[in-house]
C-alpha cells in the first residue's frame, strides 16, 4: 500500500520511509516507537498502512503513542531518572493505565507502581482508585491523598462488606500490601480482629422520564404584553430559538416568556410572539367576551386569505381582525392559536388531593 506525497504536509517521503525502516527493525526504545507511530499517523498516515509496512499493529500503535505521552508528562514533571528508566525496561503497558489521571497525578502513581513493580492490571486498579478518591468532598479518615491509600480505602471498604473470610483476607492482605499511610494501615489492621460486616447499600433508583409526545414539551413565546399595545412593540420582540432534544433556551431579552403545548399550530410556526387581551378583542363571536386569553400570531405569516385572522397596526395601537376581501393596510402577523386559560372549579382541590375522592 502506498501513501500519496500529497496529503502528507509534514513529512517528506523519505522521512516517512526513515520512520517506516526504523520502526520495521524496532530501533530505539518504545518511547521513541510511539512518537515514530504519533509523527507517521499526524502525517496523514493511517495505523492500517503503518502496520503494513512496519509490522506494528492497531492496538500496539496505539498502546505505544499513549503511553509514550504520559512517558513525557513525567519528563515535564521532573521525574528521576531511575523511574523513567524502569518505565523504558519496558512498562509501555504499565504506563498506558495511568492515562487518565491528570500529569501531578500520573507522577505520583508512576513512582508508586515502579517501587512496587506493579503488573499492567495492578497500575489500571491503582490509577482508577485514585481518580475516584481525587473526586471525594473531604478524604476518609485516616487515609491520605495518595495512590496507595487511595487503593487500600478500596480494598478496606470492600473487606468490610465482606462475610466470606478467604475474600475478606485477600481484601486485607491487598489493603496492606498498599497502604501508605500508618494510620491507613491500622485501619486495615483492625479487620483482622474486627470480624463485624458492613453491609453495601444500592444506589437508589434514578427518576428516569421519557417525553413520549411533543405536547408533553412546552414551547416558550416571546410576550408582547397586553392589549392596548403599540405596533412597534410587538416589532420589537426578539425571537425565542430552543434547541433540541430538550428545548433549551437562551434568552437576554428583558420581556417574558409563556409555556404553550406544542400543538401543530404551534410546532409549524416560525417566528411566534404572544399577546394577551379579552375573547372580544379576538372576535365577537368568541364567548365569554371578558374573558382573558393568550393569542398567538406568527411574525413570519403576513399573507393575506379570507380563512384567517390577522394583527393589524390601527392608529398607534393593534388590532385583531378577519377581513372578507384583501385589506389595504399592513399585516403585521398572522394569529395562529387563542388560548384560554384552563378552568380551575376550586384551586384548594389541587393542594389537597385527598378531597378529589368525595
Amino acid at each position: 500500500m502506498t501513501h500519496s506525497p500529497e496529503s502528507n504536509p509534514t513529512l517528506s517521503a523519505a522521512e516517512a520511509a526513515e520512520l517506516i525502516r526504523s520502526l520495521l527493525h524496532k530501533e530505539g526504545t518504545w518511547v521513541d516507537w510511539g512518537k515514530k507511530c504519533q509523527q507517521l499517523q499526524k502525517s496523514g498516515y493511517g495505523a492500517e498502512e503503518i502496520f503494513e509496512q512496519s509490522g506494528f499493529q492497531k492496538v500496539q500503535q496505539n498502546l505505544v503513542i499513549v503511553a509514550s505521552q504520559v512517558y513525557e508528562s513525567l519528563v515535564k514533571q521532573g521525574i528521576d531518572e531511575p523511574v523513567l528508566a524502569y518505565f523504558r525496561g519496558p512498562k509501555s503497558d504499565v504506563l498506558y493505565e495511568l492515562r487518565i489521571l491528570n500529569h501531578q497525578q500520573r507522577a505520583i502513581a508512576a513512582v508508586e507502581a515502579q517501587q512496587k513493580n506493579l503488573a499492567a492490571d495492578e497500575a489500571k486498579e491503582l490509577a482508577k482508585a485514585f481518580q475516584e478518591f481525587g473526586y471525594l468532598s473531604q478524604l476518609p479518615e485516616g487515609f491520605t491523598d495518595h495512590p496507595g491509600d487511595a487503593l487500600a480505602y478500596q480494598c478496606w471498604k470492600l473487606a468490610r462488606q465482606k462475610k466470606n473470610l478467604p475474600e475478606r483476607t485477600r481484601l486485607i492482605v491487598k489493603g496492606l500490601k498498599f497502604a501508605h499511610s500508618p494510620n491507613a494501615r491500622q485501619a486495615i489492621e483492625k479487620l483482622l480482629t474486627d470480624l463485624t460486616t458492613q453491609p453495601s447499600r444500592k444506589a437508589p433508583l434514578v427518576p428516569v422520564f421519557r417525553l413520549e409526545e411533543d405536547q408533553e414539551a412546552a414551547r416558550l413565546i416571546p410576550v408582547a404584553g397586553t392589549f392596548p399595545l403599540q405596533p412597534q412593540i410587538v416589532q420589537a420582540v426578539q425571537p425565542l430559538e430552543q434547541v433540541e432534544p430538550f428545548g433549551l433556551v437562551n434568552y437576554q431579552g428583558n420581556g417574558a416568556v409563556v409555556p404553550v403545548p406544542q400543538w401543530q399550530a404551534i410546532l409549524t410556526a416560525v417566528d411566534p410572539v404572544a399577546i394577551f387581551c379579552q375573547a372580544g378583542e379576538v372576535s365577537e363571536s368568541l364567548a365569554r367576551k371578558d374573558e382573558q386569553v393568550l393569542v398567538v400570531v406568527d411574525r413570519s405569516q403576513t399573507n393575506w386569505n379570507d380563512g384567517s385572522y390577522f394583527l393589524f397596526s390601527q392608529g398607534e395601537t393593534l388590532a385583531i381582525q378577519w377581513c372578507e376581501t384583501e385589506p389595504e393596510k399592513e399585516i403585521l402577523a398572522k394569529v395562529v392559536l387563542v388560548l384560554r386559560p384552563k378552568k380551575i372549579f376550586d384551586a384548594n382541590n389541587l393542594r389537597e388531593p385527598w378531597q378529589m375522592d368525595d
